[in-house]
């Protein structure tokens, strides 16, 4: 990124949040908690984001809804300045927690002034450019997506920096964007290679057709229909070039597409700008225009250099927005870690300590897994008396058992099939 690119960033970042417009920040960081994972044995019915394979592949979206989450936090800040985009952080190259990234003038300020808490390198890994390079081995596309999911490449850097990033209210970060924009690179080069992807759902959450944001209702998207970054506009540059090709300008979500890219831009093969479109392409290096590239009589296409802003340095920056504290309101899913299921077809034996016994106000229940179960506690007359849910998890407390009367007492944990994991007889005081 140019410097100019770099402060036009973070200004509309920060603008996103200055109270003059709703807030995309809180609402995408909402949502995503609100519908980040959920047991669906419990309830079939109800829909979530993350970790739908490898058994439940009529439900998987994760790909195709954080490359539209992108999609959507990207249009909100060319509304702001259409000449800038999101940036990838690819984490399996850049590790040190003194890289340009981290310095003030790109994400760093946001740590103290958003109240971020980040813990750069402190719960590591990152992924390893081996760990990425096998991915596109993987031939087949929900193998590849779950893999992808669940281990270093897309999880580094969530638990690496640490603060809200390793919960469900990650895209509380701004650096969940530039993460999350190297996920969706690393699927579009996926894709390059394979030509497989495929989803059986036909709509996603947010993207349904029924919830609003910022008074406007937010399409309907099939994610098979954004299996192709070009179906966005959307054109990644890398290994200082940018390839533009096989697209046609329809001026869809704006009225003139602008490609900027600090990279030489080569448009061809079947890039179209039909008539009646607007299009406009800079570089600040070199735009070429090769065999295939067509604007068609009646367009307004434009070509050109970006000559004034190319040359900026951190001295000569202008129009640096306030960089605002505004620290997130207190929600209880910044304090859960996300649980990174490694795998979920694990038929090992659940392990389980119950103590104390005798037990006077509460007793806890160690797994050595993460479960989904339910605890029943009876009285000697096998009656039932306490019942709770618990969810994906390896610790069970069960509180305010003070009002029991003295005796014997027989606990049953039951997992989600009904099976029983534990039964035990413990004594209250």
């Amino acid at each position: 990124m140019t410097d100019y690119e770099r402060t036009e960033l973070v200004n509309a970042f920060y603008a996103l949040r200055d109270g003059t417009r709703p807030d995309l920040f809180v609402d995408l960081a909402d949502f995503h908690s609100d519908f980040f994972n959920f047991d669906n044995t419990i309830d079939p019915t109800r829909l979530d984001l993350h970790f739908n394979l490898p058994d439940e592949p009529e439900r998987e979206i994760f790909l195709a809804w954080h490359r539209r989450q992108m999609f959507e936090m990207e249009q909100a800040v060319q509304n702001i300045n259409p000449r800038i985009s999101l940036a990838f952080w690819n984490s399996s190259n850049d590790q040190s927690t003194t890289s340009p990234l981290w310095d003030q003038n790109l994400l760093g300020s946001f740590n103290a002034n958003w109240s971020l808490n980040r813990n750069l390198g402190g719960d590591g890994p990152l992924p390893t450019p081996l760990e990425v390079t096998n991915l596109y081995g993987m031939a087949d596309f929900f193998e590849f997506s779950n893999e992808l999911e669940r281990r270093p490449v897309h999880r580094g850097a969530h638990v690496w920096t640490g603060g809200a990033m390793p919960t469900p209210l990650s895209p509380r970060d701004p650096i969940f964007y530039f993460h999350h924009s190297f996920v969706d690179w690393v699927w579009y080069n996926w894709e390059e290679i394979h030509q497989n992807s495929s989803f059986q759902t036909t709509s996603m959450l947010r993207y349904d057709g029924t919830y609003s944001f910022g008074g406007q209702t937010l399409p309907l998207v099939n994610p098979n229909d954004i299996i192709d970054t070009r179906s966005l506009g959307v054109f990644y540059g890398s290994n200082q070039l940018a390839e533009l090709n096989n697209y046609i300008v329809s001026n869809t979500y704006r009225n003139e597409e602008i490609f900027y890219y600090q990279y030489v831009i080569e448009a061809g093969s079947n890039f179209l700008v039909p008539s009646g479109t607007n299009c406009r392409m800079e570089s600040v290096n070199e735009v070429r225009l090769l065999p295939g590239f067509e604007a068609s009589a009646g367009s307004n296409f434009v070509a050109t250099i970006d000559q004034v802003n190319s040359g900026l340095t951190g001295k000569s920056r202008t129009g640096e927005v306030a960089r605002l504290k505004k620290p997130y309101d207190y929600d209880a899913n910044i304090n859960t870690p996300i649980v990174w299921e490694e795998d979920n077809k694990d038929d090992s034996p659940v392990i389980i300590q119950a103590y104390p016994n005798p037990f006077t106000e509460k007793i806890t229940i160690n797994l050595n897994k993460n479960t989904n179960c339910s605890v029943e506690v009876y009285n000697m007359m096998g009656m039932l008396i306490r019942q709770e849910t618990f969810h994906n998890t390896d610790t069970i407390i069960i509180n305010k058992l003070y009002g029991l009367s003295a005796g014997f007492y027989v606990i049953k944990v039951v997992d989600a099939n009904g099976d029983i994991l534990l039964a035990k007889r413990v004594v209250k005081l």
